[in-house]
């Protein structure tokens, strides 16, 4: 990476952290993806109940290898119902997820099909360590929507055998599809729970 660019989200990252923290949020910034597993090994704690949604960011960064392979108890979605999965992601201990969006004032935008990812995040596990790249973030909540919509949801619905206006033009037509993937929009502006809340920002592309 450029080492301008570099400095400039090494930067723009203690902006976003102050927000967070604003937000009764914690904030943390990593350079790279070995330093963001490292920083993400060090809040979860041996022996946890791990599970999430579909975090591809969490996958890149070698977080999710090195939970099935250590001493936590990582719950995965896949090989459980839907709805029993869901209700055991509420009462584990950590729920990973990525943001769709980040205001660089700490406002995390996610939206999603079936809620389980959202639903979460808003309450039931006690923990949630999001893994946000920097290229998410984006100046107002306005961009950040455009940005969820626009390049998020799109690159997102390229991953199932779905019909959806946007996987074939690569841009949002709100549209009311059967099978949209655009359900349910959570924004969330304050974390009544301290220390619940959890974001490490990564200075490499991550996910959608």
């Amino acid at each position: 990476m450029d080492i301008h660019l570099e400095k400039r989200n090494e930067i723009l990252a203690e902006t976003v952290i102050k927000g967070l923290k604003s937000r009764n949020m914690t904030g943390y910034y990593a350079k790279n993806k070995e330093e963001a597993l490292k920083l993400a090994l060090g809040l979860i704690a041996k022996g946890s109940s791990i599970t999430m949604g579909g975090c591809m960011s969490a996958k890149e960064i070698g977080l999710v290898s090195a939970l099935k392979e250590g001493d936590y108890h990582f719950i995965d979605r896949t090989k459980l119902e839907p709805r029993e999965a869901l209700l055991a992601a509420y009462d584990a201990d950590i729920f990973l997820s990525s943001a769709n969006a980040l205001t660089d004032d700490g406002i995390l935008v996610n939206i999603d099909g079936n809620a389980n990812r959202v639903s979460c995040i808003a309450q039931g596990p006690k923990k949630v360590l999001f893994i946000v790249s920097m290229n998410k973030i984006c100046s107002d909540l306005d961009s950040a929507m455009k940005r969820a919509r626009n390049i998020a949801a799109p690159a997102n619905a390229q991953r199932f055998d779905i019909k959806t206006p946007c996987k074939l033009t690569g841009k949002c037509t709100d549209c009311k599809s059967q099978d949209t993937i655009c359900c349910q929009f959570l924004i969330t502006r304050y974390s009544r729970h301290t220390e619940r809340i959890h974001v490490i920002l990564v200075n490499e592309d991550l996910g959608f």
